[in-house]
């Protein structure tokens, strides 16, 4: 019997081909340019090559799922694509960044139904690292029961940003930023590519202008092509037939080629930003915001990290440091720009030299992960709610005390589940507001040892 699929989802059907489109110009150059085969990848033969035993195997369709860690620019969605169109695969692409529970759900869905039909599934999920616990656990059974082929792409060091559970189905690639000469094979590939690149339009770029263009790629391929693709369609509406070093230079230095507020510039500069903040760098914390707010972000962008950044990594250290980033939110909302930019700088002037606390973040990590580990404990029957009288005669509530009944407004109890004991979550720092938070925990802490059972 033909087993039943799952609802028809028109995000997720099959691709005609896992090609870039190659025939229409208003396609950036990086995807029309992009590696079709293994073959045709430069830079990452180390690694990737014919001879070596993970390119065989990508190579014999013997594709282990991988972790692909590695820089921007540097072949990991191509190598993802290019594992598809070995194994005549179909390819769904997720963004860990833009891609939620259900829609992963839906995915790994697609896929199960698809493998009971003989059909495989790549499933490549881009910057894997910033999926939470939970979503990247749901791929493990999926995973081993071969449903889909897990292809994760991170700039972060694997070790760190993903699973434990995860890492140990995977094989992690390390794939490095391309060398000068390597992005010079693919710019030169592309000047003489008729088909999908600059070849029909009669350009040459001169020996310097190429040797700075490589230089300013900086290892990525996309910054290497979006470069020079720019260079080229500026001399050819000028009129002129060759580029030069003077138009490679002015153009790296446009903030638009530099700075992609969609892309992986965006979450760079992002990340300077909060670094900024954490380092307690006001002026290092300024400019990047600005950086990103000149590039075409929304403020609200930054201000909503900035409102996540007061609780993670301040915290109680300094309790108003939430509520100046909230007000600048607020401010912002009702001044717009340029005015409503005067609360912003406020406030990550106030954030980068507010006393810094990851303890409450950290709590709350620890908690999660102990309920993953320990399950739904039961509530002791002390701290229950009794509304009826069977449930009294049960012994719901039954020993309870009111804290707020005694003068000083302290009872010593435990309040976690029996199997948990006396389990300290939060640690607080000695900085700031938290230092006295620390003391006055302490106490209390000492004292609920005293509690019958501890």
């Amino acid at each position: 019997m033909k087993p039943p699929g799952p609802p028809t989802l028109d995000l997720f059907a099959r691709e005609p081909s896992t090609e870039p489109t190659a025939q229409d110009p208003s396609t950036p150059l990086a995807q029309r340019m992009r590696p079709r085969t293994l073959d045709e990848l430069v830079g990452q033969d180390a690694v990737l090559g014919p001879g070596t035993p993970l390119g065989r195997a990508l190579r014999e369709d013997r594709a282990p799922s991988l972790v692909l860690w590695g820089p921007p620019g540097c072949g990991k969605t191509t190598v993802a694509r290019a594992l598809a169109a070995h194994s005549r695969a179909r390819f769904v692409a997720l963004s860990a960044v833009l891609s939620g529970v259900q829609e992963l759900r839906a995915v790994l869905s697609q896929a199960e139904h698809e493998r009971a039909l003989g059909r495989r599934t790549v499933l490549f999920i881009d910057e894997i690292h910033r999926f939470n616990r939970a979503q990247q656990d749901a791929l493990l059974p999926h995973v081993e029961a071969g449903a889909v082929t897990l292809v994760g792409a991170t700039t972060e060091n694997p070790s760190f940003a993903v699973n434990a559970a995860v890492l140990s189905r995977v094989q992690v690639l390390r794939l490095e930023a391309l060398s000068t000469e390597a992005l010079g094979a693919l710019v030169d590939r592309c000047l003489g590519d008729t088909e999908r690149g600059l070849g029909g339009w009669g350009l040459a770029l001169d020996p310097e202008a190429r040797d700075a263009l490589c230089r300013w790629a900086d290892g990525d391929a996309r910054r290497a092509l979006g470069l020079l693709e720019h260079v080229c369609r500026e001399a050819r509406e000028g009129g002129r037939r060759e580029v030069t070093v003077g138009d490679v230079e002015a153009a790296a230095r446009s903030p638009t080629l530099r700075y992609d507020k969609a892309g992986e510039e965006h979450y760079n500069v992002a990340s300077a930003f909060i670094k900024s903040l954490r380092g307690s760098d006001p002026d290092a914390a300024l400019y990047w915001a600005l950086r990103m707010i000149e590039a075409g972000d929304d403020p609200r962008f930054v201000l909503r990290r900035m409102m996540i950044f007061a609780s993670e990594d301040i915290g109680l250290a300094d309790t108003r440091a939430l509520e100046v980033s909230v007000a600048a939110d607020r401010a912002f909302e009702r001044l717009g720009v340029p005015e409503g930019l005067i609360p912003l700088s406020h406030a990550v002037v106030y954030l980068a030299l507010a006393p810094k606390s990851k303890a409450s973040y950290h709590a709350l990590r620890a908690v999660q992960e102990e309920i993953t580990r320990t399950g739904a404990l039961p509530v002791p029957l002390r701290l229950r709610n009794a509304p009826t009288a069977a449930m009294k005669q049960w012994g719901y509530g039954r020993d309870y005390k009111d804290p707020q009944a005694t003068d000083e407004g302290f009872v010593p109890e435990r309040y976690l589940p029996e199997a948990l004991g006396t389990a300290e979550y939060y640690h607080p720092t000695a900085r700031g507001h938290e230092g006295r938070v620390a003391e006055h925990l302490a106490k209390l802490r000492a004292r609920a040892r005293t509690a019958p059972g501890v």
